[in-house]
């Protein structure tokens, strides 16, 4: 069993106000991903650095008010509809990761627009990347000893202080693993294979999915929301089973492999239908 220490939020404070340790953890993810997109761009034609930037300030924006608005609407929406500007409140907290994916959708479609690529293309260029942000938010919850897992006998179980005296499951150290650092390393070996068109995002949806779907067995329900049916089942597996279907759909789906040009060479195209 381990004790885990009483953590400020907060790095430094002037007053009652100051950087967070989560908020840092955002900060090193996006710098770190910002520089493996970067890194994996040179190795692309179709992209360049200055396309990056522009893709990592679209990415943000859709992180930041995707994962705010997913968080007061899939968690707090009672809340949200007692007082709509519960919204803005973003002293209180609350990201939510399904929110800040579908933030991140509707960013990637805005930059296809612009640039003129298929959303497919781009989906499969951050989809390596995700994970790097996901590692560090995780250790951010950690940080904040927040998301704790289940009460648990096995040895490395930690007592959060800011939960009870019981250990529990580190659940935000298991989906570091398995979400941040064990999907990078998936993706970045898939990547090195050339998949068709939309085939690594499949395997980031159903890869995040999966790892999700299972740890949630061993993380502690929210309070307010608990378990949606069977006694196990919860509002983080209810929110990747579209992950998972939609990704097997792009995994599955038959790519249309390229046709040989069977017109033999020494005959002229413009007159080989002639009679």
């Amino acid at each position: 069993m381990i004790e885990l220490p009483t953590i400020s939020p907060y790095l430094f404070t002037i007053g009652n106000v100051g950087p967070t340790w989560y908020g840092l953890m955002y900060v090193v993810g996006f710098l770190l991903g910002y520089w493996f997109a970067k890194r994996q761009a040179r190795h692309m034609p179709d992209w360049t650095q200055d396309q990056v930037s522009d893709l990592l300030t679209y990415a943000i924006l859709g992180v930041i008010l995707g994962g705010r608005i997913g968080y007061v609407l899939f968690y707090q929406f009672e809340r949200f509809l007692d007082n709509p500007l519960y919204l803005f409140k973003i002293t209180e907290g609350g990201m939510s990761f399904h929110g800040g994916l579908l933030g991140v959708m509707v960013a990637t479609f805005l930059f296809t627009y612009k640039h003129k690529k298929s959303w497919l293309s781009v989906t499969d260029f951050v989809a390596p990347v995700f994970p790097i942000g996901l590692f560090f938010g995780r250790i951010g919850n950690f940080i904040n000893l927040e998301l704790w897992g289940k009460p648990t006998s096995v040895p490395w179980g930690m007592v959060f202080p800011t939960a009870d005296a019981q250990p529990r499951h580190p659940t935000q150290l298991y989906e570091a693993g398995l979400e941040g650092l064990l999907l990078f390393i998936i993706l970045v070996a898939y990547s090195k294979m050339k998949p068709a068109l939309g085939k690594l995002s499949g395997a980031f949806l159903c890869g995040y999915g999966v790892f999700r779907f299972f740890v949630e067995f061993f993380r502690e329900p929210d309070t307010h929301i608990g378990y949606l049916a069977f006694d196990w089942f919860t509002q983080g597996q209810l929110l990747t089973l579209p992950m998972i279907a939609i990704g097997l759909y792009l995994l599955l789906k038959p790519t249309r492999p390229n046709l040989p040009n069977t017109t033999p060479s020494n005959i002229n195209p413009s007159s080989a239908n002639r009679k």
